[in-house]
């Protein structure tokens, strides 16, 4: 007799066999089953810490470590309230959102953890400010808000690293003994006002990017909307423009709580300063400001660029890249279209997009000649005609000062500028060639830079460069601007010389490669004299940028310079000190004064004291221009005369074209 299935089994199949449910049959199981091993594994659950993030780095915690492999070696606390809160969202029926960022009661200090209000998710930690906030700012957030971000205190102990700091709460120690003021709502405030004003002060004169009226309107406005009040009678203020603001004002600021923070330094830098900068950036990379293309955009970008450090081997100054940003931002919004910038109806906007086309316009161009790279425009790129402001009002009654792009295109340095942008992009796509470096310079080209920085010289130079008599009316923008543009023009003749030094000219290159290293070329005798002119007009420019940065630091003006004669000071100050000029100095002092707002700045400085000194023992190393640098060393140039004893009555020195 078959046997009776036992009762589990009756089970079983009876509930199996339930009306409306079938199984499926053995080779279609394992049809099933063939197909499931070429699925995908399910998504993993994102446990990266608050720090990765943000940063949007692999979060890699090796087994038997607390702490991921990051958070280690830039010693952040590894923390999960993003994690935590995701988790928490997810389990919560209320499923409401509430920003867990940073506090908006008026006392500006993060709520106390375990604490819960009514409606609001239960006894979760709090995030601070520093931890959280890209995760969840948009453009509304709250001005308020966002000024409790970027002065909340910094998460790590930046003075000493060693392991019994990792774990510690934020505090605001590495800032200064003034800075736990922070804390106070109405002491940022006041801090916040004054950092704005200093940029405007100081900045815009240098980068007139924005309206002063309109931004001080709009961000005095902004913080008096609240998440439960948001109303906006104006356009609301981009979060990264105001953080990109206020780190700039605390670069240059003179407020006691930076200072403070300087002095308690032996660098000199501020720690507080510098965090404000980090946070600008990366607030602007979470809200894809270098992706997504719009005014505000442009801008953002082309105010971070300079802010950073200006040393290509820095790897945390993001050298360029917010440059390219803003090109890709220009050109996806066809502002190089003359057709498309004039059907900009408001002239505001308008003039903002023009000038920011033509500030990254020269930016690129001679970033280009000065980095050794292609740039990324070229002539044919564009159609737009220059920056044309409107007329200056001469009328007795209007007491209105013109604003500094008036001044810049009223004195035409727009004209100038594009002119000598044209000549460095050309140099820049016929000297930084593989071929070029390997070959050397024909000849010919290097005849054809000598002519064109001939001819701007000729045409521009007294018109835009410092001239012998200063006038006494002249204003500061007036005054740096017209330093600025006579040391772009002189640090060409500088390139030159040094890309003529390292590659050489290709047909005497030639010969030598030939193996007839003593023959003599028909056209010896002109490329002697080419080479000969390029050096003096290296040399020359040299000591003029010296003497402009003599006169510049003796009045402080570096100190308070965003980094627009910056490579002209390292170019020249360089060229001096390997040729053992005692002018080389001025340049050092210069680069120490730049060093409190760049602190690259001192490295420089430092090298060209080893250069100099090298020199100075009769170590000079000079490559393919060295037939022509012995006869001018040890004396003195006739190219030019500098008198900084005789100033005129604002401490600019008389100078004397040749």
């Amino acid at each position: 007799m078959q046997n009776e299935p036992s009762k589990e089994e009756t089970a079983s199949s009876s509930s199996i066999n339930q009306p409306g449910i079938s199984l499926p049959s053995q080779s279609m199981q394992n049809q099933i089953h063939e197909l499931a091993k070429t699925l995908p594994p399910p998504r993993k659950q994102n446990t990266a810490c608050d720090a990765c993030r943000a940063r949007k780095v692999k979060c890699n915690r090796l087994p038997g470590q607390d702490k991921c492999q990051h958070c280690i070696s830039k010693n952040y606390p590894c923390t999960h309230f993003s994690q935590q809160a995701t988790s928490e969202k997810k389990r919560s029926a209320a499923g409401q959102r509430r920003p867990r960022v940073i506090s908006t009661s008026h006392s500006g200090s993060p709520p106390a953890r375990g604490s819960s209000k009514p409606g609001s998710p239960s006894n979760l930690p709090t995030p601070s400010p520093f931890q959280a906030f890209n995760a969840v700012v948009s453009l509304h957030t709250p001005t308020r808000q966002l000024l409790a971000y970027l002065f909340s205190p910094p998460l790590e102990n930046a003075t000493d690293p060693s392991s019994q700091f990792r774990n510690m709460a934020p505090s605001y120690t590495d800032w200064g003994e003034l800075a736990p003021n922070l804390e106070d709502e109405a002491f940022r405030l006041e801090f916040a006002f004054d950092l704005v004003e200093v940029f405007f002060q100081i900045v815009h004169t240098r980068i007139p990017l924005l309206n002063p009226t309109q931004f001080r309107t709009r961000f005095k406005q902004s913080l008096t909307i609240t998440q439960s009040s948001p109303v906006f009678h104006e356009k609301p203020i981009h979060p990264a423009l105001v953080a990109t603001v206020i780190a700039w004002g605390a670069k240059f600021s003179e407020h006691p709580l930076l200072v403070a923070d300087r002095r308690r330094n032996s660098n000199g830098q501020s720690y507080l300063a510098q965090a404000l900068i980090n946070r600008a950036r990366e607030l602007a990379e979470s809200m894809k400001v270098y992706r997504v293309a719009s005014g505000d955009h442009v801008v953002i970008s082309l105010l971070i660029e300079p802010l950073q450090a200006q040393s290509p081997d820095d790897a945390s100054g993001f050298h360029r890249f917010w440059l390219i940003s803003a090109i890709r931002l220009l050109l996806d919004l066809q502002i190089n279209h003359k057709s498309v910038m004039s059907n900009i109806e408001d002239p505001e906007a308008r003039g903002t997009m023009i000038f920011a086309w033509w500030m990254a316009l020269l930016a690129d161009a001679f970033g280009s000649a000065y980095y050794r790279r292609k740039p990324m425009l070229d002539d044919d790129d564009y159609d737009i005609d220059f920056y044309t402001a409107e007329p200056i009002p001469t009328g007795p009654s209007d007491s209105t000062a013109p604003s500094p792009r008036e001044q810049y295109e009223f004195l035409g340095y727009y004209r100038a500028s594009h002119a000598l942008a044209r000549i460095s992009r050309q140099m820049s796509r016929q000297l930084w060639r593989p071929t070029t470096e390997s070959d050397g310079i024909p000849f010919e080209t290097l005849c054809n830079f000598v002519q064109l920085l001939s001819e701007w010289r000729d045409q521009y130079l007294t018109k835009v460069g410092v001239p012998s008599n200063f006038q006494a009316a002249w204003d500061f923008v007036s005054a740096v601007s017209a330093c600025g543009s006579d040391a772009t023009y002189h640090v060409m003749w500088i390139i030159l010389f040094n890309a003529t030094d390292d590659f050489g000219i290709r047909e005497v290159n030639e010969l030598a490669r030939l193996g007839n290293p003593t023959g003599i070329l028909p056209n010896h005798l002109q490329i002697e004299v080419i080479k000969r002119k390029v050096m003096e007009e290296a040399l020359h420019g040299s000591l003029r940028i010296s003497g402009l940065a003599g006169v510049l630091t003796s009045n402080g003006y570096l100190r308070l310079d965003p980094a627009v004669m910056h490579v002209s000071c390292i170019q020249a100050g360089t060229l001096l000190a390997r040729l053992g000029r005692p002018e080389v100095q001025n340049c050092i002092a210069g680069l120490e004064q730049y060093s409190a707002a760049y602190a690259e700045a001192a490295d420089h400085a430092a090298e060209m004291k080893r250069h100099y000194a090298a020199a100075r023992t009769g170590d000079v190393d000079f490559g393919h221009m060295s037939t022509v640098v012995p006869r001018l060393l040890g004396l003195e140039t006739q190219a030019m005369n500098v008198d900084q004893s005789q100033y005129a009555s604002n401490g600019t020195p008389s100078m004397q074209y040749r």
